[in-house]
């Protein structure tokens, strides 16, 4: 029993070593920073995409309106669906990130 305990002490004392080469708080306020310096960038890409998705997809409709196809509704909301989409990405990517 002692063996037990004095072997599961020598453990305890080698695992701790490693749990104190954790990264810093500067590291983590570092790449807090980086984040947040890439992340507007990104919320502004989603807006663009979303623009050019509704304009692809207000070309792609009138087109088929005009051809007299059946059906268009649905890809009006399909397309209104997918930008609505790209839009709310940012905000959504913004409080995951809580930036």
């Amino acid at each position: 029993m002692n063996y037990r305990s004095s072997l599961l002490a020598l453990l305890f004392l080698l695992f701790s070593g490693t749990l104190l080469a954790q990264p810093g708080i500067a590291e983590m306020n570092q790449a807090t920073g980086n984040l947040r310096s890439t992340f507007f960038s990104a919320r502004d890409a989603t807006l663009v995409l979303a623009g050019l998705l509704g304009i692809c997809g207000a070309v792609n409709i009138y087109y088929n309106w005009q051809m007299g196809r059946d059906k268009v509704d649905l890809k009006v909301a399909g397309w209104f669906f997918a930008a609505f989409f790209m839009i709310l990405m940012g905000p959504f990517l913004q409080v995951l990130f809580g930036i």
